[in-house]
């Protein structure tokens, strides 16, 4: 059951106006499925010169964790609830009539999948996870080959936003980084840490890129 309230959101809220910036705007679904979904917009200000969007609603809902080793079974508490995050570039259109090509749509769309995916099949999401775009993986508008995700922390934002604890909860933000069909097929191969390093050594983070160069490369 549920057990998202109005204040709960608010401090979802709170916690992200915090410690990223003021909220200019808030996408709103006209038909929630699941739970209440909304997707907070933060613009660019004061040395951050990105546009933030976060999910408020994912963690309404408690994710089924699945941990091998048996170690960490008294973090799964600490996992079962999350929001997430992207970033964008300050010129992307985010207009109702813009939203309606898929190039500029695709991020706030996967944002809402990615919210529901671990609620709908009965999993997870969190960090070193990656979602494709179908099997084998389609590119996501066509101005794009990023066709995948990866779950990742939050590099262009504090530390202290990534865990909100209330009402005995822990809400861990976590940002999510479009990926290659090449990148998601080296961390099957080789594991995500060396994709990490890859994504780190090219100082690739939430902010998307349509065009950046493959890591693989």
């Amino acid at each position: 059951m549920a057990d998202e309230s109005p204040d709960y959101s608010n401090a979802i809220a709170e916690h992200v106006v915090r410690h990223i910036g003021p909220i200019t705007n808030v996408f709103h679904e006209a038909r929630p499925y699941l739970f209440e979904l909304d997707i907070l917009v933060l613009g660019p200000h004061d040395g951050r010169p990105h546009t933030t969007l976060v999910t408020c609603g994912m963690s309404e809902l408690p994710m089924r964790i699945s941990i091998e080793n048996p170690d960490d079974l008294g973090r799964v508490p600490e996992l079962r609830h999350a929001e997430l995050l992207l970033a964008l570039p300050p010129d992307w259109p985010l207009t109702p009539e813009a939203f309606e090509k898929e190039e500029h749509y695709w991020p706030v769309r996967w944002l809402k999948k990615l919210a529901r995916f671990p609620h709908l099949h009965e999993g997870w999401l969190g960090l070193g996870h990656t979602v494709p775009n179908g099997d084998p993986p389609e590119p996501f508008a066509a101005n794009t080959r990023l066709c995948g995700w990866l779950v990742d922390q939050p590099l262009l934002c504090p530390a202290e936003l990534q865990e909100l604890r209330i009402g005995g909860k822990v809400i861990n933000f976590y940002a999510t980084v479009p990926l290659y069909e090449e990148e998601m097929a080296l961390k099957v191969r080789q594991g995500s840490g060396v994709l990490g390093q890859l994504l780190d050594r090219a100082k690739v983070t939430e902010l998307i890129d349509q065009g950046r160069p493959s890591v693989t490369t």
